[in-house]
């Protein structure tokens, strides 16, 4: 089993107090930063755009998470800055082009992965995980914050795991977002994820502080 890796997803930040949230972070050693990209087309929302990603990327140095969940990524990967170090998933069912999304994010020195939906089978990556860093898998219908989980993806991330190993893919991270509650993700880590995307449910939660949070989140994923 991997290291166990937290991801905030930044969509669940209070923006009004940046400063001091990544200050927590950089402090916690958090590994990366859960950058949702929406576009209101591939989901029904609009999340963070370039100038707020440029404008977080000029006051920390953790590595992005870009999660793009927009149609076509491959003609939208140039909008950012990727630097190596960096994660960047792209949703299978968002491009019938995935090899070139995947391709122009190596390109650019970053790690490349592709994002699943619930109900989307595992056998799709069949002839993409030769290509990839990691996998990303929706545990809700991507497109919110406060999803409840959809609970077949509990098992969904065992049997990805199992998939990935069988094929001597056991260095291929798994990524796991949408209600990664506290014990979802003692589920979660169990079943072989690797980084979880913690939100409102856990280390945002209203029943704990940041730094509670991330405490509380690291110790049910060592």
């Amino acid at each position: 089993m991997l290291a166990g890796k937290i991801s905030p997803s930044m969509m669940c930040a209070d923006f009004t107090d940046l400063k001091r949230t990544l200050e927590t972070f950089e402090k916690n050693d958090v590994e990366y930063l859960h950058l949702d990209i929406m576009d209101g087309h591939f989901v029904p929302n609009i999340t963070l755009g370039e100038s707020v990603v440029k404008q977080l990327r000029a006051i920390t140095s953790i590595p992005f998470d870009y999660h793009l969940m927009v149609t076509d990524p491959e003609n939208k990967i140039d909008w950012f800055d990727l630097r190596e170090g960096d994660l960047v998933s792209v949703h299978y069912e968002s491009t019938p082009h995935v090899q070139r999304a995947v391709a122009k994010i190596k390109d650019r020195g970053a790690k490349a992965g592709v994002a699943l939906n619930p109900a989307t089978p595992l056998n799709v990556l069949d002839y993409l995980v030769c290509d990839v860093d990691f996998i990303l898998l929706m545990t809700v219908n991507p497109g919110f914050a406060g999803q409840k989980v959809v609970k077949q993806t509990l098992d969904k991330i065992a049997d990805a795991r199992t998939y990935l190993d069988a094929r001597g893919y056991a260095h291929v991270m798994l990524e796991v977002d949408g209600c990664v509650s506290y014990p979802n993700a003692a589920v979660m880590r169990a079943n072989g994820a690797d980084i979880f995307v913690g939100g409102t449910s856990s280390i945002f939660g209203a029943s704990n502080t940041l730094q509670q949070g991330l405490e509380k989140l690291r110790a049910i994923i060592r």
